[in-house]
Parts: C-alpha cells; sequence; structure tokens
C-alpha cells in the first residue's frame, strides 16, 4: 500500500477532507460546559453520513482489539488519545477537550483532531493548546519532497521541548488514505528509522503531534483504548491529513 497517492486519489481525498473539517468545525461551536461527548458523537456520527460518508474509527479493531465503540475520539483533560464517547462524560467549564476523528468517504480516508477550550480555561491549558498547534505548524512546514521524514519529527520536537513540554513517543502519525492507518509511521521526534525514509511528492500523511506536561510515558487506562500520561498533568493533540506538493504540502482536512 503505497503512500504516494495518485491525483485522482488526492482529489478525491481533498473533497472528503473538505467535508470532515466542515463536521469538525460544526462540533467545535457545540464544545460547551454541560454537553456530553455522546451528544457530541451523535452529531458526528449524523453529519458524517449525511454527507456520503462513514465513520472510520467506529467498530475500529485493529488486531483483534476490542471493537471501538465511538465516532469521535472524545480525550477530556490529561487524557491523549482515544478515549471513547459516552453519556456519563460530561464537560465542565474549564476542560480542555480533544476531537479525533477519522472518515470514509468514496473509499478514500481522512483523519484530522483538534483540542479545543470548554468555556473559560487556564493560561496553563491555553498554553499547550497553543503550543501543540504551533508544533503541528512547525512540522508541516518542514516537508519538502527529497527531504527524510525525520524533519517533521524534529522541528515538533523543538517547539515542543522549546516550551518546556513532552512529545509522545508510544504512539505517532502514519501514512492515510486507502486505509485510516497506513505506512510509513511518522514520529513527532527526532527518529533514526524516519531518517532513512524520503518524503515524495504525492505522499498523504497524518501528522499529529500529542503533548504532555509532565512525562512522554503513557499507560492504557482499563478501557482498554483510552491513552493516559503515566505522571498526569494536561495533553493536547493537533493533526491534520496533508498531502506532499512540488513546493512543501497541503493541508486537505480544511
Amino acid at each position: 500500500m503505497s503512500a504516494v497517492k495518485t491525483k485522482e486519489d488526492i482529489d478525491i481525498i481533498r473533497e472528503g477532507g473538505k467535508k470532515l473539517a466542515q463536521v469538525v468545525r460544526d462540533l467545535v461551536v457545540n464544545v460547551k460546559p454541560g454537553v456530553t461527548t455522546e451528544e457530541l458523537d451523535k452529531q458526528a456520527e449524523d453529519a458524517i453520513r449525511a454527507l456520503g460518508g462513514r465513520p472510520a474509527f467506529l467498530n475500529y479493531a485493529p488486531g483483534g482489539h476490542t471493537p471501538f465503540n465511538s465516532t469521535i475520539c472524545a480525550s477530556i483533560n490529561e487524557e491523549v488519545v482515544h478515549g471513547p464517547a459516552k453519556p456519563s462524560r460530561i464537560l465542565n467549564e474549564g476542560d480542555i477537550f480533544s476531537i479525533d476523528i477519522g472518515m470514509e468517504y468514496k473509499e478514500r480516508y481522512t483523519d484530522m483532531a483538534v483540542t479545543v477550550p470548554v468555556g473559560s480555561i487556564s493560561d496553563e491549558a491555553q498554553k499547550i493548546i497553543d503550543v501543540t498547534k504551533r508544533s503541528f505548524e512547525a512540522g508541516i512546514g518542514a516537508i519538502a519532497p527529497g527531504k527524510s521524514l525525520n524533519v517533521i519529527g524534529r522541528a515538533v520536537q523543538e517547539v515542543a521541548e522549546g516550551e518546556g513540554y513532552h512529545v509522545v513517543r508510544a504512539l505517532v502519525g502514519h501514512g492515510v488514505g486507502y486505509a485510516v492507518h497506513e505506512d510509513p509511521q511518522v514520529p513527532n521526534f527526532d527518529d533514526e528509522r524516519a531518517k532513512k525514509i524520503m518524503l515524495e511528492e504525492g505522499m498523504v500523511l497524518a501528522i499529529e503531534p500529542m503533548l504532555t506536561t509532565n512525562s512522554h510515558e503513557v499507560i492504557s487506562a482499563a478501557d482498554e483504548w483510552t491513552i493516559l500520561p503515566k505522571d498526569g498533568g494536561l495533553s493536547a493533540h493537533w493533526e491534520h491529513t496533508i498531502v506532499v506538493t512540488k513546493d512543501g504540502c497541503e493541508i486537505l482536512t480544511v
């Protein structure tokens, strides 16, 4: 399965990416105190299906894993990624909320994530959101055909650690398009293996830095899906599907 996609593939992925981005924008409007993650999940599923797509994460079960039971990954405060959406999970004033969402559209896949405030949040919480987004922007700003894949992770890590945050290493970005997760893996840190992979025009990748306040080490919660920082604190996540172009890259999920 090639990370380099045809022009026809990229056109479909771009079309799906625009639709997925609109789903996320509409979700973010409804992120407020008192809303349950189940309500947001239902909104996301209904919107994706109305657009002719299919939720890529719903019932996802890699390697015999317990199937994921939500359209969105709904992660709150310290949760890094993969929090299931449940009726019992209510957003509270001061929380930060990460929405990770994937969609299949015309047999092509896109993937994106944002972390947003719930009402008024602390300066500390706003800072990790801002730095995570800035680390993502640094990563995509480093992309150009002929460079190694490692330029992405090195740029992300420089921004994150320069602000005193930790880059999660157990979870990485990935190829996307024909499936929701494809090779190559895209580390968000300086990595020797990534130096051996060259960026090529037409590569479609999901770039997704995940930052934490206290440690890069993570653990799995009892639900088998939610990933938590080993030493607590706050976490934030930012992701877009991009395609490598002759001049750099284009974000497809906007």
